[in-house]
């Protein structure tokens, strides 16, 4: 059964696998084949694949299953003509390296983040007095 996810979210691998109709085990060898490919991974090795990951996946599947390219077919492609004019976009950038931007907030949302982050202070107090207790 599809999940519905906005396209601006990760997916994982069983996600990503179901959208496109391939095995979750052809993604990993891709993985292996495709240097580009960087989905983000878990302490515990569970693979978030991001927007850009989610394009480049399907640019691949298209050349190997649709054009009938070999591997190494979709790979020289990369290398001669760059992801960049091959996808159309820029692709593979650092999902947290970006600056943040400015958020310009009203008084109430102001209001509504300063009592959020007073009642987390709050609850960081409670906790720390527990186990400092438990000791």
């Amino acid at each position: 059964m599809p999940v519905n996810k906005s396209k601006a979210a990760f997916r994982t691998i069983a996600e990503l696998a179901e959208e496109l109709g391939v095995a979750t085990h052809v993604l990993r060898f891709w993985e292996t084949k495709f240097e580009q490919i960087k989905p983000m991974k878990t302490s515990g090795g569970r693979r978030y694949y991001r927007p850009d990951d989610v394009k480049l996946i399907k640019t691949i599947k298209h050349y190997l299953y649709d054009e009938r390219y070999t591997i190494e077919g979709v790979q020289k492609l990369f290398k001669e003509k760059g992801l960049k004019t091959i996808l159309g976009a820029e692709i593979q950038k650092d999902f947290f390296a970006a600056a943040p931007q400015e958020i310009e907030l009203d008084a109430d949302a102001r209001k509504i983040l300063i009592q959020v982050k007073d009642e987390l202070s709050s609850l960081q107090a409670e906790l720390k007095q527990a186990l400092s207790g438990a000791e």
